[in-house]
């Protein structure tokens, strides 16, 4: 397995610890980083040395999954920054990543009730 769960996360969806690269692109700059934790909802990364960009801005993530060959692509609002984490919320994510991201979330919550409630949640919140 790929990942792991976050049981000391109490947020309304579940954030999975995973160990992956991503690649930021902002504005036309291009950063390199590596994932802390994903959720249906959005991401969290360290802060690349020298990354500059306010809150509310938007960038193209991409997740490289290695153990796992998988990539995630998803179009991401900058939330939150500071010196050490950099926190996305995802605003667009094709289908393929979506299903990708599924089924970690799938293999990680261990309860398909949790993971149909999440679905359902982040649905409601797109469509608002």
């Amino acid at each position: 397995m790929c990942s792991q769960r976050s049981d000391s996360d109490k947020r309304h969806f579940t954030r999975i610890v995973m160990d992956g690269e991503v690649e930021l692109d902002c504005n036309g700059s291009l950063w390199r980083s590596v994932l802390l934790d994903v959720s249906l909802k959005g991401a969290l990364v360290s802060r690349p040395d020298g990354f500059q960009l306010d809150t509310g801005n938007t960038c193209s993530l991409t997740i490289f999954l290695a153990q796992c060959e998988v990539t995630i692509s998803m179009a991401v609002t900058l939330t939150h920054s500071d010196e050490r984490h950099l926190g996305f919320r995802c605003d667009h994510i094709d289908l393929d990543s979506i299903s990708h991201l599924r089924r970690i979330v799938e293999l990680n919550v261990g309860d398909e009730a949790e993971l149909e409630r999440e679905l359902s949640d982040l649905i409601r919140v797109h469509s608002n």
